[in-house]
């Protein structure tokens, strides 16, 4: 090691500094990398999370449904207004159907199929879905379900009314 006469440090003694200045240095740059790589993660969720967000907040703006995306209002010279889906085919209510309950069942639906709906949310006034006792679902009108009738090929065609007690729905 080192002589009373020396001054310095001995080749070992500077080695073990060295060595101990080292580490001590690589703990606090493995630490402040550690801090900044941790920032930097927590940094990129934050913002991908609030990317999402805009994102669903965005495409919820944009489907925004309106009343004619469910129902409209048509004309006809000898039936007068009547209720059609988006596409313009007629829709129907059963005279069997009570407020909120289907009575069309089994092979009553083979000519009768359901108006299935396509969304719950922003429907127009007097528009519903109900749960049907086989628990799928089916808008409603005022109530009454609606549905199509498969004579009507077209759209714009209204011959099911008065078929089977089937009548065109009226606004």
């Amino acid at each position: 090691m080192r002589k009373n006469n020396q001054r310095g440090f001995s080749p070992i003694e500077t080695v073990l500094v060295l060595v101990i200045v080292g580490l001590v240095a690589f703990v606090a740059w493995y630490a402040f990398k550690s801090k900044s790589d941790t920032e930097t993660t927590l940094g990129t969720a934050a913002n991908t999370q609030t990317e999402v967000s805009k994102q669903k907040k965005k495409s919820t703006t944009e489907t925004k449904v309106t009343a004619a995306d469910v129902i409209q209002t048509k004309t006809d010279s000898k039936l007068g207004q009547y209720l059609a889906d988006k596409d313009g085919k007629t829709l129907y209510t059963y005279g069997a159907d009570t407020t909120g309950v289907s009575n069309c069942t089994g092979t009553c639906l083979t000519a009768w199929p359901i108006y299935k709906p396509t969304t719950s949310v922003n429907l127009p006034t007097s528009v519903t879905v109900i749960t049907r006792s086989d628990g799928s679902t089916q808008y409603a009108y005022k109530g009454l379900p609606l549905y199509y009738y498969t004579g009507d090929t077209t759209a714009g065609m209204v011959t099911g009314d008065g078929v089977n007690n089937f009548h065109i729905a009226k606004p």
